[in-house]
């Protein structure tokens, strides 16, 4: 069994991972098993410098604020802030205290300083503006898109009646309202006119758009469009935290991760003829199956990978990262990680269908030590074009 199972790994490279994939792959997807463990976004770093250098990728997009991550793209791009100013400003999630993450753009930015422009990476997040405990005010989005379409067409609303209607950002990012719909007000009548006003502005920023190319830029339109995107994403989702339903919880992780899929496939538009896009996240967003979590009780959802992966068909991969021993948490030999805990490699990359062929048997699924974790489900290996495993975290 184990002289098997080491025919169907590779110790970890970037040629390990890519001989697994298709040649038609736009949207590489990389997960992690846990968040902030920095073994993941280290081995994420090293893979993206092989697809930069052998691959063809000219961009990245990480779990992170679609917005925030302007600024560390504005950073990467040769802008004059410092490299603290990015990681401060240019991350959601507590993301900006990584090493690796910050050796991420510092990379980025070396690179793009010895290339032309139309070979420099770009950096991108795509999630929207939620943490844990909330969701941000729509009110910046909004107003941006606003000041993007005033200065050049005649709109019917001004900005000082989108600030009146907004309303004091508090009410939107209330924690509270996680937990109770009462204290959302996201289905205020004023949250109701501001997303009538935001379709009736991307309507505006669609029936224009050769216009407003040609009087500012492809890259300010695709900003502006990201701007309405995020814009009505919060207002959806916040009228879901305002939902009384005893199904509130399951719709807005959908609504999350369908911003997670519109912002990606709006990213791999972008880079279509640049070349093809790096995705890193947690496996649970990138998994081209349901995924599952408890939190006041079981939820259900299907990933942003499932999404876009039902979009872009094979031009969509998934590689997923597991791990075998974690301080005392080590996996059963009968599970996936204590089968692969046996080969020699410190990192391996697995070929999921060579595996399932020299199995005898399913694997057991692992228990998780701890919530931050979810192991990967050993029936849906056939659903992943590979399989990166650390042994040791």
């Amino acid at each position: 069994m184990t002289t098997s199972i080491r025919d169907a790994a590779r110790p970890f490279t970037g040629d390990a991972l890519t001989v697994l994939l298709s040649p038609t792959t736009r949207l590489l997807g990389l997960g992690e098993p846990t968040h902030g463990v920095e073994a993941f976004p280290e081995l994420r770093n090293e893979l993206f410098r092989h697809l930069v250098e052998h691959e063809g990728y000219r961009s990245i997009a990480i779990e992170s604020d679609c917005l925030s991550a302007l600024a560390a793209d504005a950073y990467v791009a040769g802008g004059i802030a410092t490299l603290d100013d990015a990681m401060s400003r240019g991350f959601s999630h507590g993301l900006g205290a990584s090493p690796a993450n910050r050796e991420l753009l510092r990379w980025m930015r070396a690179h793009n300083e010895q290339r032309p422009p139309y070979e420099r990476l770009r950096f991108y997040g795509f999630d929207g503006p939620l943490e844990m405990t909330g969701a941000a005010s729509p009110r910046p989005a909004l107003t941006a898109l606003h000041d993007y379409l005033s200065a050049h067409l005649d709109l019917a609303r001004s900005r000082e009646s989108l600030d009146e209607l907004c309303g004091p950002d508090e009410r939107w990012t209330d924690p509270a309202a996680l937990m109770d719909p009462t204290r959302s007000v996201g289905r205020t009548p004023e949250a109701r006119e501001l997303r009538l006003i935001t379709d009736d502005l991307r309507t505006l920023l669609t029936s224009y758009a050769p216009h407003l190319t040609a009087v500012t830029s492809t890259d300010e339109l695709w900003r502006a469009d990201l701007h309405a995107r995020t814009a009505a994403g919060l207002l959806r989702y916040h009228a879901g935290l305002a939902d009384t339903a005893p199904t509130r919880l399951r719709e807005i992780t959908c609504l999350r991760e369908v911003m997670m899929a519109d912002n990606l496939d709006a990213i791999v538009r972008r880079e279509a003829r640049r070349g093809p896009t790096l995705a890193f996240a947690h496996n649970g967003h990138l998994q081209r199956d349901k995924s599952q979590m408890q939190f006041a009780g079981p939820l259900q959802w299907w990933s942003a990978g499932a999404v876009i992966g039902s979009r872009l068909g094979d031009q969509y991969a998934f590689a997923a990262t597991t791990f075998g021993t974690r301080g005392s948490d080590v996996p059963p030999p009968d599970t996936l990680e204590g089968l692969l805990s046996s080969l020699p490699h410190a990192r391996a990359v697995i070929d999921p269908g060579h595996l399932a062929r020299v199995l005898d048997q399913k694997p057991t699924p692992r228990v998780p030590a701890d919530h931050t974790y979810a192991a990967l489900d050993p029936a849906t290996t056939d659903r992943i074009d590979a399989i990166v495993f650390v042994k040791d975290i």
